[in-house]
């Protein structure tokens, strides 16, 4: 199954790669569970999947519990009438003012995720969305890909929060499997927040730190990142592979090379 978002780092690409890394259990749980790739492409018996970002959380419950109201108010959005500069920055700003829960919010989600500049899901400090329109000739409704997505989130409970509180809800059997915001390559490519809390070098630390907690409980965590000094130093006593990826979102095409990456198996 396609993820039906793109997504910053996003996991499509190199889903069955890290699928390899993941050990037999019941439940695979992720913290930073992003567009999915993941979730879609494993068969556990159930999921722990969570997230900071509260529109992102929402979006899939209301896929869960009300696929084809959200189906359907989704699909109106992707007209010929709304892909246009003044009508993206028009249903951005009323999305921005709708109520979390609210399922025309979780519509206007996908409308934005597809119509937005590079796919940027980028917030300010006051946890407005400000990804700018991206001048996409007809961008098309992941209807279908919705729909798979739907089907195979009745096995998975999806929450909003922070991922130390994920890890404290993991047990023996479970399989954690974190993608978090990558420690930046550079000063300057660390160019956007996926929600209004930004992911520094403390929050890298503390994640280090919880999964070898998790491996001193016998509970496999698999982390990926940026293959630098700072990371291996990070998961240093962890299994660390190399894996090279194609850079899906960058602001010039001409940045979208291949990047080393590790995987980290503790």
């Amino acid at each position: 199954m396609k993820a039906f978002l793109k997504w910053a780092g996003g996991k499509s690409r190199i889903a069955e790669d890290i699928k390899t890394y993941l050990a037999n259990g019941k439940r695979l749980v992720e913290p930073f569970v992003g567009s999915g790739a993941i979730f879609l492409t494993t068969t556990f018996e159930e999921y722990l999947l969570c997230d900071t970002n509260v529109d992102l959380i929402n979006l899939y419950n209301n896929l869960k519990q009300s696929p084809d109201e959200l189906l359907e108010k989704t699909d109106k959005f992707f007209t010929s009438e709304n892909n246009t500069e003044s009508k993206f920055y028009e249903l951005r700003e009323e999305f921005n003012a709708l109520e979390p829960t609210d399922i025309s919010k979780s519509a206007l989600f996908v409308y934005l995720n597809k119509h937005a500049f590079n796919g940027l899901c980028r917030y300010n400090r006051k946890g407005f969305f400000n990804a700018p329109y991206g001048r996409y000739k007809a961008p098309k409704c992941p209807l279908k890909e919705m729909q798979a997505f739907s089907s195979k989130a009745k096995f998975a409970t999806f929450k909003c929060q922070d991922f130390e509180k994920t890890f404290r809800e993991t047990m023996k059997g479970d399989v954690i499997y974190c993608d978090p915001p990558y420690v930046p390559l550079s000063v300057t490519s660390s160019f956007t927040s996926y929600s209004k809390y930004d992911f520094d070098l403390e929050d890298q630390h503390r994640l280090a730190n919880r999964a070898k907690t998790s491996q001193s409980r016998g509970i496999r965590c698999v982390i990926s990142n940026h293959d630098l000094d700072i990371t291996r130093k990070l998961y240093e006593r962890s299994h660390i592979y190399e894996i090279n990826v194609q850079r899906s979102i960058a602001s010039k095409s001409s940045s979208r090379g291949k990047v080393k990456e590790i995987i980290a198996v503790f």
